[in-house]
């Protein structure tokens, strides 16, 4: 089923799904409620994982491995993440890829080799790993993260953005980006680690703490997606405090989009704003870390 045939309403309770407000069983009921062909609709917008990779584990242009290190004030001390280099021998700017609300699924895997493909030695943490990982679908990964310590899983992200810039194929440069979840993520990064971080770029993730911004040392590049209202009504506080504070910044937002949109494995992509997003997204790590 394509995305013109989705009714906008089943759009809306996926994304009321997604940010776990509602569960699964209830997604589907609610959609089965709007149209006779709701639960359909429905079914058309969970995830092909295994249809959307754009760089296989196997690109002979990488090398991907699994690393476990230490996580002080995290959930459980240790973390677990997925790093992606380049082929060389480096020195490689360094990229934090941060996972959605429901750890380090095969999509956020695929945002790292890509970043590997563009040249940066990518880290994407799995929040889940104190629980053991992924579990390997979506449902039970939310649930997952929602029992986590919040304030210790952020903890969990600022030390594994610690681990990847200096880490000994890093050139000591670091940026961030993530989705959602991961969004919010990196600029709250942006907040806490001042001159550590170098370059955030946050899609369509809830805006910074105003009254932290003026600890931000990174340039940021922000993408907003045009229908995403909860995330969007605290975009224009938070560029009103970024401009008070002189931070280096650039938001866009993407027309005929909805939250989610760079995310492949769903009708929600859209693939012009998301190559758009991506591109701009390269570019700018290449022009803030090189």
């Amino acid at each position: 089923m394509s995305k013109p045939d989705i009714n906008a309403q089943i759009y809306d309770l996926y994304d009321e799904y997604c940010h776990g407000r509602i569960d699964r069983r209830q997604f589907f009921e609610r959609a089965g409620a709007v149209a006779v062909t709701g639960v359909a609709m429905a079914n058309a917008l969970m995830p092909n994982y295994a249809d959307a990779q754009e760089v296989l584990f196997t690109d002979e242009r990488i090398k991907a491995n699994w690393v476990d290190y230490d996580s002080p004030g995290g959930n459980s001390g240790q973390m677990r993440g997925y790093l992606v280099q380049p082929v060389g021998e480096g020195p490689f700017p360094a990229v934090l890829v941060v996972h959605e609300n429901r750890g380090l699924n095969p999509y956020i895997q695929d945002v790292a080799r890509r970043a590997a493909v563009a040249g940066f030695l990518a880290l994407a943490p799995d929040g889940l790993a104190p629980l053991g990982g992924y579990p390997g679908n979506d449902d039970e990964g939310r649930t997952m993260q929602r029992s986590l310590d919040h304030a210790k899983l952020r903890q969990d992200m600022v030390n594994s953005a610690r681990y990847v810039r200096t880490h000994e194929l890093s050139s000591g440069k670091l940026g961030a980006t993530g989705f959602c979840w991961g969004g919010e993520t990196t600029n709250f990064l942006a907040t806490e680690m001042g001159d550590e971080l170098d370059a955030g770029a946050p899609f369509y993730g809830r805006a910074a703490d105003t009254e932290k911004v003026g600890n931000i040392e990174a340039a940021l590049l922000v993408h907003y997606a045009e229908d995403d209202p909860r995330v969007n009504a605290l975009r224009e506080d938070f560029e009103a405090a970024l401009k008070q504070h002189g931070v280096n910044y650039e938001m866009h937002v993407y027309p005929g989009t909805r939250h989610g949109f760079h995310n492949y494995s769903t009708p929600r992509y859209n693939p012009e704003a998301a190559k758009l997003a991506w591109d701009r997204t390269i570019a700018f790590f290449h022009e803030q870390l090189d």
